[in-house]
């Protein structure tokens, strides 16, 4: 029978996934797949790489949040466990899923899994850090909304959570001054956030920008010039009723194999909804270096 790493997180979105565990176990058996399960600790207490490399699997599933996905993309890299991943996204935020048009009808992408249907997608790289990201980087403005809402709340009110807590974020809106080198050009802006997306869903925003592929191999950067409130609000608004901003003349947007961000403050981080480094940053795309199952 095919093997597959299953590894899962027992308490993001609702923390309803592991009461799945069983079903998903006897619908893969049915398609002459066995599943070997870990189940995520947190706090810095898993050891993927070792688990991947002990069990070596023919696929890895992740099950979780856009987080659980990230450590997992990590581990396998990490390890050179090139295999393709399939994600089970039970998060509050499942931004990559929702790009690769994975949604809850687990037992159609069993089938797909189980026929091997996959596609190999670019992955961003951390310069100095080692760490990969799917996703996203992005700083500034509402970025670290997602460190500091209260899982308890997450677990209620998903996605709404957050944009609860943006709003209360927009009294104190301030901006910070950049400096971006993408393929040896460079720009200097004073923006309120940055992202460095690989997907054109950020945040549970479907849509940021047209043309932004996974498979490109460059990676899209869109900064928020400062402005006044009114336009900002605009911004935000076509974001999240899913309309594109790159064509906005407040919206730098830049495409590029690579970045170097410099900023005058400091600035933290963050990775596919993980806190990351401090500012500055480089950043490079890895072309077509992961495979998933879609």
């Amino acid at each position: 029978m095919k093997k597959l790493g299953l590894i899962y997180n027992p308490v993001s979105g609702h923390a309803l996934f592991k009461g799945k565990i069983d079903f998903l176990i006897d619908l893969f058996q049915r398609h002459g797949i066995v599943l070997t399960p870990y189940r995520t600790r947190g706090g810095g207490k898993d050891d993927l790489g070792r688990f991947l490399r002990d069990i070596r699997p023919e696929g890895v599933l992740a099950a979780g949040g856009d987080g659980t996905v990230h450590a997992v993309v990590n581990a396998m890299l990490e390890s050179d466990t090139d295999v393709p991943l399939g994600i089970l996204g039970s998060g509050t935020s499942n931004d990559f899923a929702t790009h690769l048009g994975i949604h809850g009808d687990w037992e159609s992408y069993v089938e797909r899994i189980a026929a091997d249907e996959s596609r190999r997608i670019d992955v961003g790289l951390l310069d100095g850090h080692g760490q990969y990201f799917i996703n996203v980087v992005s700083a500034g403005m509402l970025t670290g909304i997602a460190h500091e809402v209260k899982s308890t709340y997450k677990n209620a009110l998903g996605k709404v959570a957050y944009y609860l807590k943006g709003i209360g974020e927009i009294p104190r809106l301030r901006s910070f001054s950049l400096c971006i080198t993408a393929d040896g050009i460079s720009y200097e802006e004073e923006a309120f956030l940055f992202v460095i997306a690989n997907s054109p869903v950020v945040a549970g925003m479907k849509q940021i920008g047209h043309d932004i592929a996974i498979d490109d191999g460059m990676l899209d950067l869109l900064a928020v010039k400062k402005t006044g409130l009114p336009q900002f609000m605009s911004v935000a608004a076509n974001l999240f009723s899913g309309k594109s901003v790159t064509e906005r003349e407040n919206i730098l947007h830049v495409r590029a194999k690579s970045f170097e961000i410099f900023a005058e403050e400091e600035l933290c981080s963050d990775i596919d909804g993980e806190c990351g480094p401090l500012l500055p940053l480089r950043v490079r795309t890895l072309p077509l270096a992961l495979s998933v199952y879609c």
